[in-house]
């Protein structure tokens, strides 16, 4: 196909070459194709019916207005649905990193039953949880001490704990008293 072809069917390329970006992105997800993807499908959508009207370069500029409005728009809902967050807010990644969040307490959490729903804590936030000692009734803010592998979690009130930042240095105790026992088993 020469350059004269490609340029005199503009529209139609775009809004094939847009169409195979939206679909690679469905085999490589993350964003990658999906926002260029978008651009060009909308200004081949744009250019077959301006094709008729205007022609050569104010037809060219059209199509790129119409590709930049389109490609920030595009990253503009992505970014304020956070669907290509690198951060990984709405998932755990595995069970030890649900060590040291918090959550409250759905249903009363005993040394052998119980429920809670964890901050932060993935598509399902909701886990059967344990205490360490005693009884946890609903509604109380907890920390988890030990993921158990995923399945069950063991938590600790904070109900002794005064304020947020002394929530906070609890948890990051924990976490760094975990991390040392693992770097000592590991030597």
């Amino acid at each position: 196909m020469t350059l004269g072809a490609i340029l005199g069917n503009l529209p139609l390329v775009l809004l094939l070459a847009g169409t195979a970006l939206v679909v690679a992105e469905a085999f490589a997800p993350g964003a990658h194709f999906f926002v260029v993807g978008v651009a060009l499908f909308a200004a081949g959508l744009v250019g077959i019916p301006l094709a008729g009207v205007l022609s050569g370069a104010v037809l060219y500029a059209a199509l790129s207005v119409v590709v930049l409005v389109s490609a920030a728009a595009t990253l503009y809902v992505y970014r304020e649905a956070d669907i290509m967050s690198g951060e990984g807010k709405g998932q755990t990644s595995d069970s030890s990193s649900l060590r040291g969040k918090t959550g409250r307490v759905t249903e009363r959490v005993t040394p052998t039953e119980g429920e809670v729903k964890l901050a932060d804590g993935g598509f399902n936030p909701y886990f059967k949880a344990r205490s360490v000692d005693g009884e946890i009734p609903e509604g109380e803010e907890v920390l988890v001490v030990d993921p158990g592998g995923g399945n069950v979690l063991t938590v600790e009130s904070f109900a002794d704990v005064t304020d947020d930042i002394d929530r906070e240095l609890e948890a990051d105790r924990r976490q760094t008293a975990e991390a040392e026992r693992e770097a000592s088993t590991d030597s």
